[in-house]
């Protein structure tokens, strides 16, 4: 365990100087706020300072929720009033381009929900493996009346194809694992029990390759990804959606109903979506 890199939500191990692993380890829900989204800056910050990394897993340590959605109880203007990061962009689009842009394999190892910005995370990252049982992938967001933040508009319609993205995207569905590998969203949803071994396996596999090529040939294959400016119009359409009445009060009468608290409305997100629009 690296105890300087150790963090109140994120946690980053070396498990050699070049296999790293950052665990997201906010509970109960693993939602996102601003400072959780500064302690991904300064992971990012590491990764790309580093000259020995070569691939990073990303999962997480709470039961039942890989990254869940944004913290709703945190005033928007704590969220809006962080720097700009280094490309530019607001800190949690910027994040997510860099990992995507970093010399360095990126792995999503999903064992329960990736809602929203758990979705987007996996989208940035080279690859992601799921357990087939407990994974639930999500964007939510159109369900409340509002637009994702993190780059799915983006990046998801060149992943599974426009029309399924346009499923995933308007329908607020929550995806099981099968389904996820059945698109195209996730490259495997295997066995709860095989994950974390086969995850470990092919991490360590690509951390004693040559640094330079892993970099350069992930450099050629995302010469095919949507510009990087389009997650920044996505950012600002997400944050404009949360300014309508319609946002507010879609996320208002899922709070009621138990949102942003350990229980049913967290864990099947979908059906309540369903129900809200009633």
């Amino acid at each position: 365990m690296d105890a300087n890199a150790s963090t109140a939500q994120i946690r980053l191990t070396r498990e050699s100087p070049t296999y790293w692993r950052v665990t997201i380890d906010n509970p109960p829900l693993n939602v996102m706020g601003p400072e959780m989204v500064r302690q991904f800056q300064d992971v990012i910050d590491r990764i790309e300072a580093d000259d020995d990394v070569r691939v990073v897993v990303f999962d997480s340590a709470v039961d039942g929720f890989f990254l869940g959605h944004s913290d709703f109880r945190v005033p928007i203007e704590e969220m809006t009033s962080l720097p700009p990061g280094p490309t530019g962009l607001p800190q949690w689009p910027d994040f997510l381009v860099r990992l995507t842009r970093a010399p360095v394999a990126s792995i999503a190892q999903i064992r329960g929900r990736a809602t929203g910005n758990g979705s987007e995370i996996l989208l940035a990252c080279d690859m992601a493996f799921v357990s087939r049982e407990k994974t639930v992938i999500s964007q939510w967001e159109v369900g409340v009346g509002m637009v994702a933040g993190g780059g799915p508009m983006a990046r998801l319609p060149h992943l599974i194809g426009r029309n399924r993205a346009m499923e995933v995207l308007l329908s607020s569905h929550d995806i099981s694992g099968d389904q996820a590998e059945a698109y195209g969203y996730v490259n495997r949803a295997l066995p709860d029990a095989e994950l974390d071994a086969y995850v470990d396996t092919l991490a360590t596999r690509i951390s004693r390759f040559d640094k330079w090529a892993i970099a350069q040939t992930r450099r050629l294959v995302n010469t095919s990804l949507p510009p990087d400016v389009e997650l920044g119009a996505g950012w600002e359409a997400c944050i404009a959606s949360l300014g309508r009445p319609a946002a507010q009060n879609g996320i208002d009468a899922l709070t009621r109903r138990g949102f942003q608290s350990p229980g049913d409305v967290e864990s099947r997100l979908g059906f309540h979506l369903g129900e809200l629009a009633r």
